[in-house]
């Protein structure tokens, strides 16, 4: 069982900053890939932002140039770095891990996190 913990959510002035971070804990041989997605009122989840074990990043067009995804492999650690931010960013973001667990014979896991809530006001 892996568990993903965000933080860093918060309320934020239009053009500020936030650092949002997910932390897994548990059984974890591998995270192959993580990423954030998000959540507003009455709107579908959306992809954020994802990162594979090798590094490469893929970000949706509208936080493209603003936002920065990254992790820590040695904490098991992904972070969002959210600059330049807008009113319409306001959501609760979620993160997302998939990779293996230590168990015998090893599995892979999906696991998402309880979300953190980024309030941007105008």
């Amino acid at each position: 069982q892996v568990q993903l913990v965000e933080s860093g959510g918060g309320l934020v002035q239009a053009g500020g900053s936030l650092r949002l971070s997910c932390a897994a804990s548990g059984s974890i041989f591998s995270i192959n890939a993580a990423g954030w997605y998000r959540q507003a009122p009455g709107k579908q989840r959306e992809l954020v932002a994802t990162i594979l074990s090798g590094l490469s990043t893929n970000y949706a067009d509208s936080v493209k140039g603003r936002f920065t995804i990254s992790r820590d492999n040695t904490k098991n650690t992904v972070y969002l770095q959210m600059n330049s931010l807008k009113p319409e960013d306001t959501a609760v973001y979620y993160c997302n891990a998939q990779g293996i667990v230590t168990t015998n014979p090893r599995t892979t896991f999906d696991s998402w996190g309880r979300g953190t809530q980024v309030t941007v006001s105008s």
